[in-house]
């Protein structure tokens, strides 16, 4: 499965727009992710904090949830944008790699930016968690 760089800044763009959305009064840190479907359909996810953080909601599994709860189950590429101005890129963090595997395939494109120049960063769900608990859907 493979990404134009035009859908991929298309996607990118969405997340950071999405970003807006998010709710991080403790972190000071937005997070957007945006879903590409099967169908071509971009749904996005915000980080929604929590004062207790363990409860914190990343905007990967946020725009996940949405798009399964939405009905989609086909996936053809995601991204992910924060802010660069105090952390350089943002990659998923491990919750939502494992979560991630469990809809997106191995080949899955994961959009994001490079904190090196600023360029677009392609990087599949195999190359983020290579060894992730078998998922349901893959089988």
């Amino acid at each position: 499965m493979s990404i134009s760089a035009q859908q991929a800044q298309v996607l990118l763009n969405a997340a950071q727009a999405a970003a807006e959305n998010a709710y991080a009064p403790y972190s000071d840190f937005p997070v957007g992710a945006a879903l590409l479907t099967g169908s071509g359909a971009i749904l996005s996810g915000v980080n929604v904090e929590n004062a207790s953080f363990g409860l914190t909601l990343c905007a990967e599994r946020t725009a996940l949830v949405k798009a399964i709860s939405e009905g989609h189950r086909e996936f053809q590429a995601m991204a992910v944008w924060a802010s660069r101005r105090a952390h350089g890129s943002v990659t998923p963090c491990g919750a939502c790699r494992q979560v991630m595997a469990e809809f997106l395939s191995p080949e899955t494109p994961v959009v994001m930016t490079d904190e090196s120049n600023g360029k677009l960063r392609i990087l599949t769900m195999k190359d983020l968690l290579p060894e992730a608990f078998g998922s349901v859907l893959q089988r």
